[in-house]
């Protein structure tokens, strides 16, 4: 009787251990899932063309992009190939702004990286192009903000620079750090 008992119990432990692991292996799979359905996005649009209005009707922005996916659990969408036209209050000529990649939060506030470009379509704006990696848009206030080094072109100077603040409503643009400035030379005919 005593081997039965050792092999019972032994069955017994064996048993248990298996089923310990077979729940242990479970409960990972669906840490996974979970994680996997907060990472997939809710919707997703191709070739997508949105015009944005301002309570009073106006138009406020539009946005273009090669691919669209938005993620409701995490708050925020995520663009490709964004191309962002800004109507600023006060103006008739918008901005157009690029870049590979963008990122647009619950706050109305828009990460945009890789290759940013914002261009003036004011012919007789100073400020024609501004280059940098890294670019913040608040899209309430028009307020565009970058930590990171930039390239200000303009009518007759390229201006390098980091720390960059502008309101696109009053046409005023901070660099914090300016580095250098090359000035063209004006053509007379």
């Amino acid at each position: 009787m005593s081997r039965l008992n050792s092999l019972a119990l032994f069955t017994l432990l064996l048993s248990a251990m298996v089923y310990g692991i077979i729940e242990w292996r479970s409960a990972l799979n669906k840490e996974e899932n979970i994680i996997d359905d907060e990472l997939s996005p809710d919707f997703i649009a191709e070739t997508l063309k949105s015009d944005i209005f301002t309570d009073e009707g106006k138009l406020s922005h539009t946005i273009e992009a090669d691919r669209m996916e938005h993620y409701s659990t995490l708050a925020m969408t995520h663009f490709e190939l964004p191309n962002y036209t800004l109507h600023p209050k006060n103006s008739d000529q918008p901005w157009k702004l690029t870049a590979k990649e963008a990122t647009l939060y619950k706050d109305n506030r828009v990460v945009l990286n890789h290759r940013v470009r914002l261009k003036s379509t004011d012919q007789y704006s100073l400020i024609e192009e501004i280059h940098c990696k890294y670019l913040e848009l608040d899209l309430t206030t028009n307020i565009i903000s970058s930590e990171q080094t930039v390239m200000v072109i303009g009518k007759d100077f390229t201006m390098y620079g980091s720390g960059l603040i502008i309101d696109l409503n009053t046409k005023q643009m901070t660099l914090t750090e300016h580095v250098r400035t090359i000035y063209k030379k004006k053509n007379d005919d």
